[in-house]
């Protein structure tokens, strides 16, 4: 007999002795039932997969449960310090015997990931990652050097919150003040002395201008800042984070450039044009009617005067959403709201937001790779449905969230958007973005600051 089938022969005489031994300790209950040897050796196969949000433990504790009983394997989660989070990955691939099989990560990580042998090209045995599947925005953010290394999973971006109740107040306003005008005209020419406005005519009036209330531009913003008599209790028409360049980046994004739309492309950098100058003026102008202290305000404080009634206006997140609604839902915020894509400029310059895109990985030095594409897959995919309602994240793919219309609104301006870009070199880009726009709202000169800039990112590059 060969030497390894008599050992393992040995072993199975010996597990079956102790077996019985450790039965008869605990004292059959039941003699007609056997001992089934055979699942002793046979072991589902196991993945470890990583995060490092909290938020998200209950949507992956589900799908790994959702997935093991489909695949008739194990997935075991593991939620990570985010403090050195690659780091931490690296080293588990090195040198633990529970080497992380995927994980999740930011797509401007992705880079140093890959450099670091932590990722690869994926393997997409399911074909979910294509367009039919994800926008071009989803599919730039897991794409490195021409090849995708990663599954997008959520993504947040900008867009355009507005207390809807305000705003048909501002409405009705401007329909009074334009039939006021045209009674006004009237009685001067001695034809309509003396008439009552029409309540039916108001209405008509008022639906004409709500119809055309929501912001296209900065320049609408303005005109309603400037005509709209506030009701009791609000601030003011207009606040956000001006201190966030995440929820700055939408006034120079379309044509400041920063690796190209795949954030991988190191030639392709351009701060200085007239077009982003231009923006940033218009930026700066916005202090004269806003006069937001951007050393005090917060994304939380805008965020609280939002939902409180105070503003009629701000810049959120996708996250916005779900804070709006939980508001109703606990009778602090008792008005109608919406969400828009952020505004343009103006009528000859665009906008375009910055994204951020959470992505699935592979692990380069994982054992299970074919397992892992699948688990990766099926969170992207198949149970992304569960994403939002637990985690309070928006899916990037397309197909979830149809029936919501706020999400839909989220998902226009994402596939407007750029994703944050990989390039390692620029790690330290947006503490400087986030300097330039304090000095811009604070009203220095604009040209300088942004060939300032310029030559940073461009040192940077070469070194």
């Amino acid at each position: 007999m060969h030497i390894k089938r008599r050992f393992f022969a040995v072993a199975v005489i010996a597990l079956i002795v102790v077996g019985a031994i450790f039965a008869g300790k605990r004292g059959i209950q039941n003699p007609e039932e056997e001992i089934d040897i055979t699942s002793l050796f046979n072991k589902k196969e196991t993945i470890y997969f990583w995060y490092a949000d909290d938020s998200m433990t209950s949507y992956i504790n589900s799908a790994a449960v959702a997935f093991g009983e489909k695949e008739d394997v194990r997935v075991i989660p593991i939620m990570a310090s985010d403090s050195n989070y690659l780091g931490e990955l690296n080293n588990a691939s090195l040198h633990s015997e529970q080497i992380p099989d995927a994980f999740i990560i930011s797509n401007d990580a992705l880079e140093k990931a890959y450099l670091a042998g932590l990722t690869e090209e994926i393997k997409d045995v399911k074909g979910v990652c294509n367009e039919q599947n994800f926008l071009k925005t989803a599919l730039d953010s897991v794409t490195y050097k021409g090849k995708k290394v990663a599954y997008p999973l959520s993504y947040d971006t900008s867009v355009l919150l507005y207390n809807e109740t305000y705003l048909y107040e501002w409405a009705t306003q401007q329909a009074h003040k334009a039939l006021a005008n045209a009674e006004d005209g009237a009685a001067a020419e001695g034809t309509d002395e003396g008439a009552v406005l029409d309540e039916a005519l108001v209405a008509e009036k008022t639906a004409e201008y709500f119809a055309k209330a929501i912001p296209t531009t900065v320049e609408d913003l303005l005109t309603i800042a400037d005509s709209f008599d506030v009701p009791e209790g609000v601030e003011g028409v207009m606040k956000w984070d001006v201190s966030d360049i995440f929820h700055n980046f939408w006034i120079v994004g379309n044509y400041l450039v920063i690796g190209s739309d795949t954030g991988d492309d190191e030639s392709s950098i351009q701060i200085v044009s007239d077009q982003t100058v231009a923006c940033l003026k218009v930026y700066q102008a916005l202090n004269q009617f806003f006069s937001i202290e951007s050393d005090t305000v917060t994304y939380e404080s805008v965020m609280d005067d939002f939902v409180n009634g105070r503003i009629v206006f701000t810049i959120g997140g996708t996250d916005a959403i779900r804070r709006v609604e939980q508001a109703k839902a606990d009778g602090v915020f008792t008005h109608d709201y919406g969400v828009a894509v952020m505004p343009n400029i103006n009528k000859m310059l665009a906008s375009r937001s910055l994204s951020v895109t959470n992505v699935v990985a592979v692990n380069s030095y994982s054992e299970h790779k074919e397992l892992a594409n699948k688990f990766a897959a099926f969170l992207v995919d198949e149970y992304a449905g569960e994403l939002y309602e637990r985690t309070g994240k928006v899916a990037s793919n397309v197909k979830i969230n149809q029936d919501n219309g706020a999400l839909q609104i989220c998902m226009l301006e994402y596939a407007n958007s750029i994703s944050l870009p990989k390039m390692m070199e620029i790690g330290n880009l947006w503490l400087q973005m986030e300097a330039l726009f304090a000095k811009v709202w604070n009203g220095e000169v604009v040209t300088p600051l942004l060939e300032e800039l310029s030559e940073q990112i461009s040192t940077q590059i070469i070194q």
